[in-house]
């Protein structure tokens, strides 16, 4: 799940200090580290469900599912319904992801149903299904406190054999950008624009 990173509509969170210009560069980087790692792990098949137009971001070999309309509940079962199973998903706030996390989350699907990674400020970084179902995300409030752990009861008040993936930190704010500073792009975009050490860590 995607957003192209137009200045305005991407990582407001990040402003001040940032500019929406600036804001929107981080989130280009991090969409390029996160579709970097998407390129090298060993899924077969490739989607970025989009919400806006693809860019110079967007590298060979993946598929662009426009998302539909819509609270994001529906976009995620849309974009669900479009992957198939079994799928591992995720957004593009995380962009120290690497291969060997994503090659993780494919792998649980041969013994179990799904996998959640959790997120820090309590939301989820991804799931992995074995198959798509409308029932999971219908209802869940998303970006709240306790997001990812509504999302972990409804998958198992559906019965699934849910394996926990590491908790992970998404680039929200200003202060995450050291926990996602190994994103190669993410990292170099932020130095570059002064915000290591000026910033993070500040309070």
């Amino acid at each position: 799940m995607a957003k192209a990173p137009v200045a305005g509509r991407v990582k407001t969170r990040l402003c001040p200090p940032c500019t929406p210009a600036e804001a929107a560069e981080i989130a280009e980087a991090a969409l390029a580290d996160t579709l970097d790692a998407v390129s090298r792990c060993r899924a077969d098949r490739r989607i970025v469900a989009l919400d806006g137009a693809p860019g110079p971001w967007l590298p060979p070999g993946f598929d662009v599912v426009p998302q539909c309309a819509g609270p994001f509940d529906a976009r995620l079962t849309a974009a669900w319904a479009a992957a198939g199973g079994p799928t591992a998903q995720i957004g593009m706030d995380t962009p120290q992801v690497t291969p060997a996390l994503l090659d993780d989350a494919l792998s649980i699907l041969d013994d179990r149903s799904a996998a959640l990674g959790l997120a820090a400020d309590g939301g989820w970084w991804a799931i992995a299904l074995r198959r798509p179902d409308a029932r999971i995300f219908a209802g869940i409030p998303m970006s709240t406190a306790r997001t990812g752990r509504d999302q972990l009861a409804r998958l198992r008040a559906l019965g699934h054999d849910v394996a926990q993936l590491p908790t992970l930190v998404d680039l929200d704010r200003i202060d995450d950008l050291q926990a996602v500073s190994d994103g190669r792009r993410t990292r170099a975009v932020a130095t570059r624009l002064g915000l290591f050490p000026q910033h993070v860590g500040a309070r």
